[in-house]
């Protein structure tokens, strides 16, 4: 490698992912399982959003559980706290602090165009805190105290990141050069999962239908009976086209576990009927879930392990999002304790 281009400096990666349920296979396979390439391409921040989750009312215990479980699947599939800052939100008092200050200069109109606001208040109608309303702000301040170069966002989270710029920008037009402005990383597309019960709908935590969702947690008999019950079509043909939802969905799943395309996937099961296909696509999944799953649950086991690493990740995400933190306060005019 030529000495220039070895001694470039690398961009910094953010993602973040909340703690609200198990992770689906549509998690995994739309964005998890290519995180642990960023490693060897940024500098790499993953973090786990447990503030933002209270925007819904949450039960304590499992909170807790979930965050904990997340953790460990994010070490299972591949991040590695000695390449990557790995940590929880709520354990770097800073962002709190950020998020309050940024609402301040975010505009109320910016705010009430939000897509997620109007969605969520709709869901949760009962509930319709200020939180829900000023995330957008915590979110930037997620962004922008680690001077992330680069986030790794999907088509429905393009508008939250385009808000954060917006904030950097207005910041830095009062307080020059705080705040590194984000740019949006289309990572390679990864498999859109639809729900197995209907595939019309994306897989979701949420579904009714508990067939309709393959967790990470799933056994593998549970997985197998998942995809054997998947909604299909009458015409008995393995082939992608319009019209044949089920179909397709099982074809992008098969294909994004196996690397296969849709063609060889076609010619393999040429002739062959629906139950035959379903059951390779479960004994795909299973054989691709199943080293993840041994390391979730050696890391489960090992509770004392996992808090060492989420401290070491808190330290150093805290020291990092604190110089960001310093600097924007006594821009601001804030004294120094």
């Amino acid at each position: 490698m030529p000495e220039e281009i070895k001694n470039q400096k690398r961009k910094r990666s953010l993602s973040f992912i909340q703690p609200t349920s198990v992770p689906t296979l549509g998690n995994y396979l739309g964005a998890m399982k290519g995180w642990p390439q960023f490693q060897n391409d940024f500098d790499t921040i993953f973090g786990i959003a447990d503030l933002h989750s209270i925007t819904v009312r949450q039960e304590p215990k499992k909170l807790r559980q979930l965050t904990m479980q997340l953790y460990a699947y994010l070490l299972a599939i591949g991040i590695d706290p000695d390449k990557s800052i790995l940590f929880i939100q709520s354990h770097v008092p800073a962002h709190s602090q950020l998020g309050w200050i940024l609402g301040c200069y975010t505009m109320f109109g910016e705010l009430n165009r939000m897509t997620q606001f109007k969605d969520k208040s709709q869901q949760h109608s009962d509930n319709v805190n200020a939180g829900l309303f000023t995330y957008p702000c915590l979110m930037a301040a997620d962004i922008l105290l680690y001077q992330a170069d680069v986030v790794p966002v999907g088509a429905d989270q393009k508008q939250h990141l385009e808000i954060a710029r917006d904030i950097a920008q207005r910041f830095n037009g009062i307080y020059p050069n705080v705040f590194t402005v984000p740019d949006a990383y289309i990572p390679k597309a990864g498999a859109r999962v639809m729900s197995l019960a209907d595939p019309d709908k994306k897989m979701s935590k949420s579904d009714p239908n508990p067939k309709g969702t393959v967790y990470l947690t799933d056994e593998p008999s549970v997985i197998m009976n998942k995809f054997k019950s998947a909604v299909t079509d009458s015409e008995m043909s393995v082939h992608y086209a319009p019209g044949k939802e089920g179909i397709n969905n099982l074809m992008t799943i098969y294909s994004a576990v196996t690397g296969k395309s849709f063609e060889t996937i076609e010619s393999e099961f040429a002739g062959r009927g629906y139950g035959d296909f379903k059951k390779a696509v479960g004994e795909a999944v299973v054989a691709e879930l199943e080293p993840v799953q041994k390391r979730y649950h050696a890391y489960m086991n090992d509770k004392a392990y996992l808090q060492q690493q989420w401290t070491k990740g808190a330290d150093l995400a805290d020291r990092m999002a604190q110089r960001t933190l310093d600097k924007a306060m006594k821009k601001i005019g804030f004294l120094a304790k």
